[in-house]
């Protein structure tokens, strides 16, 4: 079952070698700072280590749900929480569902430079497909960028069985630790504020 992991995760690419660039993040960044506009705090939606390790300062963090997305343990990490020839998995944002996380406001004149850091963070390989997303909040809806995946993308994993997750969760480990105690971390930190998500509890349950 592993081995139809890894085979899936490289599509035919060596062992040593990653993805290329999926498009170039920098016009990316360009048209997010265009569609803000800079004229008001921006609004930042979190639903994995962004809760736990934001990287950049707020001002506010609100609860919030997305209609019409779903958070997903369904992302190739070859780098971060993977290898090349172990690949681990990170949290990515699914069309369906909804998707319980944090909406960070953050200060209008710091705005532009949390954009570029992020960026760099997020979008190094131009993984993902930014999105301005309403997000409701007790004290009403914002709209906020979110980091969401296309399920074309090569990133995506598909389906994976539970003897899969089983041997990512035991052997994925990368730069900044492993693909398990991302999982876990990521959980702790919804516990924490008051947001379950009993689907997440069960996959990382298969590890014990």
């Amino acid at each position: 079952m592993y081995a139809q992991t890894l085979a899936h995760a490289h599509s035919g690419a060596p062992a040593d070698s990653l993805p290329p660039p999926l498009c170039d993040p920098a016009p990316l960044l360009a048209e997010a700072k265009a569609e803000w506009g800079g004229r008001d705090d921006l609004w930042v939606f979190g639903y994995a280590s962004l809760i736990w390790n934001p990287e950049f300062e707020f001002s506010e963090a609100r609860k919030a749900r997305v209609h019409g997305w779903h958070r997903a343990l369904k992302m190739w990490s070859r780098i971060n929480r993977g290898t090349p020839e172990c690949p681990g998995l990170v949290f990515c944002m699914l069309p369906g569902g909804s998707c319980h996380g944090l909406a960070f406001r953050i200060p209008r004149a710091e705005g532009e430079a949390a954009l570029t850091r992020l960026w760099a963070r997020e979008m190094p390989s131009g993984v993902y497909t930014p999105r301005w997303l309403p997000c409701n909040t007790e004290n009403g809806t914002v709209q906020a960028l979110a980091f969401t995946l296309s399920r074309k993308s090569p990133q995506f994993t598909g389906d994976l069985s539970v003897e899969q997750y089983r041997q990512i969760f035991a052997r994925s480990c990368g730069r900044y630790g492993s693909t398990l105690d991302y999982a876990v971390a990521t959980l702790e930190s919804l516990h924490a504020r008051g947001i379950r998500d009993q689907a997440l509890r069960r996959l990382i349950a298969l590890a014990r």
